[in-house]
């Protein structure tokens, strides 16, 4: 197995290539599939239908915006964390998923990205579905850990042959320190997730915001003290935020 890193439209992409298929850590973004075609075809000289599994860790725009289409361009198969219903459910489902994109839009920006196109359907029904310690299906080097917290269902692989583990957005790299990612919806899940990844003890982590990294045992005990106590969320921002601006004005 040979693991490319490719620089994504706002986040690394890993495409892991075997000698009769391709495999992608990740769902990436929408933006992102000219740039996995140019890659497939154009540097590595392969088929693009060589792709045969993509697996979406999480349903963010930069985690879960190509995996539909690129399904429909080259027949890979989707998997994804085994939890019921959808992630952008009913009204305030909708909601969030536009506001996701206005964020990732907001980071490209950042970024000084150029702007590209990033929509993508709230709704995704993988072939494959993926509980703890499952391997992943035509890859039984890597297999899927639960890692929850971030959301309801994000997932961190492991290959166990080189022992790294790629975490997704598990954590973020911010100059030089290791921080939880925003938003946390679940921060007991989140906790008992960075818990498990360092038990585990790996040769490495891969981020999808930071690269391939090895933390020490400071690194970790910064992560783990600024895990949040109560969920961090875009309605308690917007809150926090409105509360301030209206202790300032009275």
């Amino acid at each position: 197995m040979k693991l490319h890193k490719l620089e994504g439209y706002i986040q690394s992409i890993y495409l892991a290539e075997y000698q009769d298929k391709l495999l992608l850590l990740d769902g990436c973004s929408r933006a992102d599939i000219p740039l996995i075609k140019h890659y497939i075809v154009g540097k590595l000289h392969r088929c693009f239908n060589d792709l045969a599994l993509v697996v979406v860790t999480h349903m963010h725009p930069d985690h879960a915006g190509a995996a539909n289409t690129l399904r429909c361009l080259t027949g890979c198969k989707i998997a994804m964390a085994n939890v019921p219903g959808q992630w952008y459910a009913g009204i305030d489902g909708k909601l969030m998923h536009l506001t996701d994109m206005l964020l990732a839009k907001w980071v490209a920006k950042r970024m000084r990205k150029p702007r590209r196109n990033i929509w993508y359907s709230s709704k995704l029904v993988p072939d494959y579905r993926l509980n703890d310690r499952d391997p992943l299906p035509g890859f039984p080097d890597w297999m899927a850990l639960d890692t929850q917290g971030h959301t309801d269902r994000d997932l961190s692989l492991h290959h166990l042959p080189s022992d790294c583990v790629y975490v997704a957005d598990l954590m973020v790299k911010v100059k030089g320190h290791y921080i939880p990612p925003f938003p946390v919806f679940y921060p007991n899940r989140y906790l008992k997730s960075v818990k498990k990844i360092i038990a585990l003890s790996p040769t490495s982590i891969i981020l999808a915001h930071g690269g391939e990294v090895f933390p020490s045992d400071r690194d970790y005990k910064y992560l783990l003290d600024r895990a949040p106590k109560i969920p961090m969320t875009h309605w308690r921002s917007v809150k926090s935020k409105l509360n301030k601006a209206l202790g300032k004005a009275s």
